[in-house]
């Protein structure tokens, strides 16, 4: 798998990541990145910008690298923290918002993310990127199916919150103890079984003409209200 962009390879150098091989353009100025991979003995290739443009969908800033594909933790990894917070994605697409769920949820403590293993964005270069390199430091487990997983969740202690636009309004929640929040695909939201399953259902109030906030945006909201609920 490749990954790009200066903090991301920074990130990866500093978790001591297998980099394999870096593809640097011919006038890349940060020699303090260059010096890292060399001490590390890595093969450098230097070529020209439209190469890279090739090679990644995104803003590589001068530098791409070639490390393992990403490697998921298992939900026992995370879910048997004593109050633990978890966040579980519902089939989410873009992955820009995974990589900024990512970091928001890094930034923010949270003991681990939950996806889908079908019909749902996986760990790739972009979220990565977009993640800042969050993802090193973040636990992402992937699981056949959301509702088997709530349910066994429930029998740790776990109470589950789900976000949809007609529930309670998300201030009024009680997020203390051990707590998931669910958040549902870009266009449909979360799924009939999925929502039957939450023990409770967050609404951020819609004061504008919008109605309804990127997943991204929503699940930041979401956590840091468990996080001052949680003081």
């Amino acid at each position: 798998m490749y990954i790009y962009g200066k903090n991301v390879v920074e990130e990866a150098i500093l978790k001591k990541e297998k980099i394999t091989k870096a593809i640097i353009y011919e006038k890349f100025n940060d020699k303090n990145l260059i010096s890292a991979l060399q001490k590390l003995n890595i093969p450098i290739r230097y070529v020209p910008k439209f190469e890279l443009d090739k090679l990644v969908n995104g803003m590589h800033q001068g530098i791409i690298v070639s490390v393992p594909d990403y490697e998921y933790a298992s939900i026992d990894d995370f879910i048997h923290e004593d109050n633990a917070l978890v966040v579980i994605l519902d089939h989410l697409e873009d992955p820009h918002n995974l990589g900024a769920i990512i970091r928001t949820c890094e930034a923010a403590g949270v003991s681990g993310i939950i996806i889908p293993k079908d019909r749902s964005v996986l760990v790739n270069a972009t979220v990565i990127k977009v993640s800042t390199g969050a993802t090193s430091n973040m636990k992402i487990a992937r699981v056949t199916n959301i509702v088997k997983t709530i349910e066994e969740m429930k029998k740790d202690g776990f109470w589950i919150v789900g976000s949809d636009m007609n529930g309670t309004s998300y201030d009024e929640i009680d997020y203390r103890g051990k707590t998931a929040i669910v958040i549902g695909n870009e266009g449909s939201g979360m799924s009939r079984l999925v929502r039957e399953s939450c023990d409770f259902i967050a609404s951020i109030p819609m004061i504008g003409t919008t109605n309804s906030l990127n997943a991204s945006v929503a699940t930041g909201i979401l956590i840091y209200e468990a996080l001052r609920k949680r003081k």
